[in-house]
């Protein structure tokens, strides 16, 4: 397993967006609604799926547009399948399943960030998930997954805590950490343990440690629920590697003070969905800054290629993210959904 491609970007085909009708963060049906979970869920006084449904139409008719247009469409295969079953226990590994999901294995240690790995993200009506539908497959189904250690969420969005996946991945012996206030959300008595983390505190996971650090976004699920915490992660183990996972952020300063002595391994750091939402969401430029901000050796570039959450091209953030690098890229060690890389 190698870091390096033979060509630095993955060639293929790009499915057909509309620019004129692009799904906005705030275009999900149940953000614009804002109501409470109970009300979502059942119970009295529930609305029907019928009248979410033409209430969500009536409040965001743009996000039922690309609704729509996505029932036909097939998921493009992942380019790339790796093979978790042959890391050894020492080292450090990873594979990027698609948006902010990485499968981490850090000296004998399993994690996994963010992860979704359904088909759509959004709403849960009874079997059916209303929203938004992958534009390339999770290089790995959770099935496909190796005993996980620990689960690492960054903040409440959708498309980085989703629900039906989590359920999945519910274990007696798997350990949460997310951000403050979000543990509500998934049914967090079923996993060992669910921490909280707020800015600035840290935990003790089997060999790694982890701090939460202040990004740039926000947290909100619905558009009521402004209360909700979002974190980046610092992830340091006994073995003195050191890992930097951004979440979602925008620019910011914060990855300064994460330098020390000890360069990161490897930084997570997202590179899509800048246009237009560019106050939220860091460009590819600014992602290779902030990383290097950090002290980051090698980049895993994350949050592209798999949903359509903005205007810019299919493959136009790894593009300007190699572009950022110059005749530094060979640190960016991913490229590609499913790759797998040994550090």
């Amino acid at each position: 397993m190698s870091g390096d491609l033979a060509s630095p970007v993955a060639r293929f085909a790009e499915p057909k967006i509309d620019s004129a009708q692009i799904l906005q963060p705030t275009a999900l049906p149940g953000y614009h609604i804002g109501m409470r979970r109970r009300y979502w869920l059942g119970g009295a006084g529930a609305l029907t799926a019928a009248g979410l449904a033409n209430a969500a139409y009536r409040v965001s008719p743009a996000f039922w547009h690309q609704f729509s247009r996505e029932i036909g469409r097939p998921v493009m295969p992942t380019p790339l399948i790796p093979n978790p079953k042959q890391w050894p226990d020492r080292g450090v590994y990873a594979a990027w399943l698609g948006h902010s999901t990485v499968l981490l294995k850090i000296d004998g240690f399993t994690l996994i960030t963010d992860p979704v790995l359904g088909e759509r993200v959004g709403i849960e009506l009874g079997l059916f998930t209303l929203g938004i539908k992958r534009l390339t497959a999770p290089a790995l189904r959770t099935y496909e997954l190796p005993a996980i250690d620990l689960v690492l969420l960054s903040h409440a969005h959708m498309d980085h805590m989703d629900t039906p996946t989590l359920r999945s991945l519910e274990s007696g012996k798997t350990v949460v950490v997310t951000s403050p206030k979000t543990s509500d959300i998934f049914r967090a008595a079923r996993f060992k343990q669910t921490h909280e983390l707020a800015w600035g505190e840290r935990v003790r996971v089997g060999p790694l440690e982890i701090r939460a650090f202040e990004v740039n976004h926000w947290g909100a699920r619905m558009r009521s629920d402004t209360y909700r915490g979002y974190n980046g992660y610092v992830i340091e183990s006994d073995g003195g590697r050191r890992v930097l996972f951004a979440g979602d952020t925008a620019r910011t300063g914060a990855f300064r003070q994460l330098r020390s002595s000890k360069p990161f391994d490897l930084a997570i750091v997202p590179i899509g969905a800048y246009n237009p939402w560019i106050r939220f969401h860091c460009s590819p430029e600014e992602a290779w800054s902030m990383g290097n901000d950090a002290g980051a050796e090698r980049f895993l570039p994350v949050h592209h290629q798999t949903f359509q959450l903005s205007r810019e091209p299919l493959v136009e953030p790894i593009e300007r993210f190699h572009e950022a690098a110059g005749r530094e890229a060979g640190r960016i060690a991913v490229h590609t959904i499913g790759q797998e890389i040994r550090l």
